[in-house]
């Protein structure tokens, strides 16, 4: 059984990998494909999230034994659309009202939603 210290930190380890994963496609598809950067962030946080779902589930998680499709769907409620619905309100705000580039305003997006993922991850999505 792990502790919550180390579920912390398997945690955020699975997350700066879901931040590779969303920053990378924020930067392909904003600056590469030229698309704009809502869609971008949506399609990138969409990607991130079912990472992080599989590792987290995989790993941070492991010792809890939560059938795979409700913890799935459970993710997809309480991370996903926290993340969804996070960083899409600061992209908006950052880009268009600060003027802030789509990649450093992301990162500040991803910051914010992480402590509050972590905890419906631990209490709710695998919960026991």
């Amino acid at each position: 059984m792990q502790t919550r210290a180390s579920r912390f930190v398997a945690f955020n380890t699975v997350a700066m990998l879901g931040v590779a994963v969303q920053l990378g496609l924020v930067a392909l598809l904003t600056e590469v494909a030229k698309v704009h950067y809502i869609p971008a962030t949506a399609i990138a946080v969409a990607a991130a999230v079912l990472h992080n779902f599989l590792w987290h589930r995989r790993w941070t998680w492991a010792d809890r034994r939560v059938p795979a499709l409700r913890s799935l769907l459970r993710f997809a409620l309480t991370n996903g659309v926290v993340s969804l619905a996070g960083n899409l309100g600061v992209m908006a705000t950052l880009v268009s009202g600060a003027h802030v580039p789509p990649v450093p305003a992301n990162v500040v997006a991803i910051a914010l939603c992480g402590l509050l993922n972590f905890w419906l991850g631990d209490t709710f999505v695998f919960g026991e």
